[in-house]
């Protein structure tokens, strides 16, 4: 029974070392930024993951471990390490102050407030009854909906009742995407920033007060390879294609001197490299920080989930509302947000 005991003992410290070896490697891998290879970004998503794994790790290693010499020392340090790095990274958005301040509903001016949702439907998933019944239920005044094809615009076509001004563009690659609104709209654009497959919607949103912003739906193609549709390595073998058409919007929003709001699925993580420079670039600041990290992909997991759906705002807008909707049958999530336009 004892040797029994030893040998299971034994089995499990080897383990936590292998398994902690890897977590540092992918942590320090993970800091590499300036090698445009996917395998290198996909550590960038699962960083609360991480974080987690590596405490676990830390936890066992100091059960388990029965002599500490410089090896054993040296795999402690870097598991502290481990956890160091991605708590930085994860940090700002669960104890930092709010990048977008807040305002009360008993403060606000209901003509300047505007309502969006949005979401990733998914283009395989045929729950549209679910996502009808979120709407109903959120009362959005905007509506974003991505990865529409011709069977998806079919089915919420009746949104038209409610939402009069709207812009379509259905594609079978997973990239279609539609907008549907109860605020008029004008100076209205599809663009193709970085791909010819990839549409983008910039148009003007008109509020009942006068006053008029910018809103610009985005989702940029996914960081990893794909057989089946776009994906990050480009047309001309670019492999940044998500950070170039990132790189256009926030140009458009820097030249823009309206309030503008930046929405849709990024296919990133707000803590990477490319969301933070596009942030910069455009002078916007990204509403989770300091409310929390709201994971959004993957729906149907229960354990390895991160925010890939944003929401950018310039200066002069304030958050009356934000929160994650109710899935629906999409890997991801919906996203609502509730602003006041100053």
């Amino acid at each position: 029974m004892h040797n029994t005991r030893n040998k299971f003992r034994t089995i499990a410290y080897y383990c936590v070392v292998v398994v902690s070896c890897i977590l540092i490697l992918a942590s320090l891998l993970s800091l590499v930024y300036n090698i445009p290879k996917w395998y290198l970004k996909a550590l960038d998503f699962p960083r609360l993951q991480q974080f987690v794994a590596s405490i676990l790790m830390l936890l066992l290693f100091i059960i388990l471990n029965r002599k500490w010499k410089l090896p054993s020392i040296a795999l402690v340090i870097g598991l502290l390490a481990s956890i160091f790095i991605h708590f930085s990274f994860i940090s700002t958005y669960l104890l930092g102050e709010k990048a977008v301040p807040s305002i009360e509903e008993s403060e606000l001016n209901p003509n300047n407030t505007v309502g969006i949702l949005i979401s990733n439907v998914l283009i395989t998933n045929k729950n549209s009854s679910k996502f009808l019944e979120i709407i109903s239920d959120t009362n959005p005044d905007l509506i974003l909906v991505m990865e529409v094809d011709s069977w998806w615009i079919k089915e919420l076509e009746s949104l038209k009742k409610g939402y009069p001004y709207f812009i379509e563009h259905p594609l079978d690659n997973a990239y279609g995407m539609a907008l549907y609104s109860k605020l008029p709209l004008s100076e209205t654009e599809i663009q193709f920033l970085n791909h010819s497959k990839v549409p983008s919607f910039n148009t003007l949103i008109n509020l009942p007060s006068g006053k008029t912003f910018k809103f610009h739906g985005v989702h940029p193609v996914a960081p990893f390879p794909s057989d089946k549709y776009p994906e990050n390595i480009g047309e001309n073998g670019n492999d940044q294609q998500k950070e170039v058409a990132l790189e256009k919007v926030g140009m458009l929003v820097s030249k823009n001197k309206r309030p503008s709001i930046v929405a849709g699925d990024f296919n990133d993580v707000s803590w990477s490299n490319t969301s933070r420079l596009f942030g910069q670039n455009g002078n916007l600041k990204d509403v989770r920080i300091g409310r929390g990290l709201f994971n959004t992909f993957d729906a149907q997991s229960m354990i390895m989930r991160w925010p890939l759906d944003h929401f950018f705002v310039s200066e002069g807008i304030s958050v009356v509302e934000f929160k994650r909707l109710p899935k629906f049958g999409s890997d991801h999530f919906p996203l609502f947000a509730k602003f006041e336009i100053k």
